[in-house]
């Protein structure tokens, strides 16, 4: 995707905040839409189809959890959201919702747009061939060309950071992965300032698809277990 023909749908109830937003991303050549509130959020999502939401936690009618939700209900789509409260328990609350990356205020618009062009490269970025775009591990079953996953026949949704993450640590299944290395591979970082990140997405894949499957090796990093 390049030029407008990507379009990116800003959710920010602070003005100041949403047109300083909107300017930078119009001028790096996204298409941008704006809503203040959660009921014009859905609607517009709805109604403009973005190929990425910057989403706003903080948000009056209804919460950016709550539009995330719906949002992701109707048409999946890839979702940045941006937070004011830097604590675990909310973030991984917007990961389960299905958010792919989040941003801490006060942020610095070169990093919003680093996140934002990181997420859409993740989102394009083709499957890795595995003959019949099938894997197995234990009752896990990841089909890479189809980007879905079940767990004991149960079809499980994850998010694209979320399969991505999942894909990387099953390319690498029995090897540990430092932090490090599954943001240079999974969120194409090429610092190791966003362990946290990691983390949060690992703990989100936990939830979904069982405490045991992946492994923590502390002090180092994640390696994918096969499930008994």
């Amino acid at each position: 995707m390049n030029g407008h023909e990507t379009r990116v749908l800003i959710v920010e109830d602070e003005p100041t905040i949403a047109r300083a937003v909107a300017d930078r991303l119009t001028a790096e050549g996204f298409g941008v839409e704006t809503a203040g509130d959660g009921p014009c959020a859905v609607e517009r999502a709805r109604a403009y189809e973005p190929h990425l939401i910057v989403l706003d936690v903080m948000l009056p009618g209804f919460d950016g959890l709550e539009v995330c939700r719906r949002v992701q209900a109707e048409r999946p789509v890839p979702v940045l959201m941006l937070t004011a409260r830097d604590d675990e328990t909310d973030l991984l609350v917007g990961l389960g919702v299905g958010a792919d990356d989040y941003v801490t205020k006060p942020f610095s618009m070169r990093e919003l747009v680093a996140r934002i062009r990181a997420v859409l490269r993740r989102v394009e970025r083709p499957a890795m061939d595995t003959g019949d775009g099938a894997v197995r591990v234990g009752d896990l079953e990841v089909d890479q060309r189809a980007r879905r996953v079940r767990r004991d026949g149960r079809e499980v949704h994850l998010t694209p950071t979320e399969f991505d993450l999942l894909a990387c640590l099953l390319r690498n299944r029995g090897t540990v992965l430092t932090r490090a290395v599954l943001l240079e591979q999974v969120w194409d970082w090429a610092d190791a300032s966003g362990t946290r990140v990691v983390d949060s997405h690992v703990k989100a894949l936990r939830r979904k698809l069982g405490q045991e499957l992946i492994r923590t090796v502390h002090g180092v990093g994640y390696s994918l277990e096969a499930a008994p």
